[in-house]
């Protein structure tokens, strides 16, 4: 139990110094703004490029990265179709969808796979698949359902091109498919710039909570129950069901997909939602609680599967 908490009082410090930082106005008003930008378009690229360049791509193929794919498919499917029917937009519905599936695989899952699973190469699979289809095909909707899908067709159609997070993520996983070395002089300034994403997200995170309203209150509070939902029960419980029932995964394996299913939603999708200006006190919300909620479920599951 101790990666757990480990994981989760990390994120609780520096969420609190965010907070402190926007409750005394050191950063001045546009301090939340400026991590936010730094994060979206300088930091995240970096880390993505940094991590899926020396990645090995293998794991793609794997059965676990099958688990993680169609239960998240299957928890965002059911929110994107409750969004249809409710009218809530293509942006806010993908924000919420996000936040259905995606889960904390970086600073959180990373820890909690050490401590927990005993390998961070376990959380793997799950960031190579939101790093590499996840993250570009979400923003690209974004891009498209905001300014970006008013241009004319070449420009939309090469709008993944024009997004840093997916240009990031493209260009780490060709270097990874060529084998080729990026040279130290050029590889070591990016990992100095991508280790700036997630503080500045989770600073900007906390920052973004002075003088906030509680959550689950307004009318984000049946989306954000939605999403929550989702992702702290849902996903994991068709985790579970396919990784036992369908592939057959016992043991370690079966704990290592329920556990990363179990993760709350990223503090990287509260900056997506700030960059595009959509869905911010969903994403805001949803990962909070998402991250309280989930703190009994992951102690539970590996109490159980474990």
């Amino acid at each position: 139990m101790q990666g757990v908490l480990t994981g989760f009082a990390v994120i609780a410090v520096v969420i609190a110094a965010g907070y402190v930082l926007g409750l005394r106005g050191h950063l001045g008003p546009q301090g939340r703004e400026v991590l936010t930008k730094l994060a979206f378009h300088v930091a995240s690229p970096a880390l993505l490029f940094t991590t899926l360049a020396t990645a090995d791509l293998s794991v793609v193929f794997s059965s676990r990265l099958l688990v993680t794919a169609l239960s998240t498919a299957a928890v965002a499917g059911v929110f994107v179709a409750v969004g249809v029917v409710r009218g809530w937009g293509v942006g806010r519905t993908t924000i919420g969808a996000l936040c259905s599936g995606y889960v904390n695989s970086g600073n959180l899952g990373i820890p909690i796979a050490v401590y927990v699973l005993g390998d961070a190469s376990l959380v793997a699979p799950v960031l190579l698949f939101q790093l590499v289809l996840v993250t570009p095909v979400a923003v690209t909707v974004l891009d498209l359902s905001g300014g970006g899908g008013k241009g004319p067709l070449w420009r939309r159609l090469l709008t993944p091109l024009r997004n840093p997070i997916a240009l990031g993520s493209l260009a780490g996983v060709a270097v990874a498919a060529s084998g080729l070395r990026v040279p130290d002089p050029v590889m070591d300034p990016l990992t100095l710039i991508g280790n700036m994403s997630v503080p500045a997200v989770l600073l900007a995170f906390g920052i973004g909570l002075c003088g906030s309203t509680m959550p689950l209150r307004g009318v984000e509070r049946r989306p954000v129950l939605l999403a929550v939902a989702l992702k702290t029960v849902g996903q994991p419980a068709v985790a579970w069901a396919l990784a036992s029932g369908v592939f057959g995964l016992r043991g370690a394996q079966l704990l290592d997909v329920v556990v990363t299913s179990a993760l709350p939603a990223a503090q990287n999708l509260y900056t997506y939602a700030s960059t595009y200006g959509v869905g911010e006190r969903l994403a805001r919300d949803a990962i909070l609680v998402s991250t309280v909620v989930s703190v009994p479920v992951l102690v539970g599951v590996a109490a159980v599967l474990g």
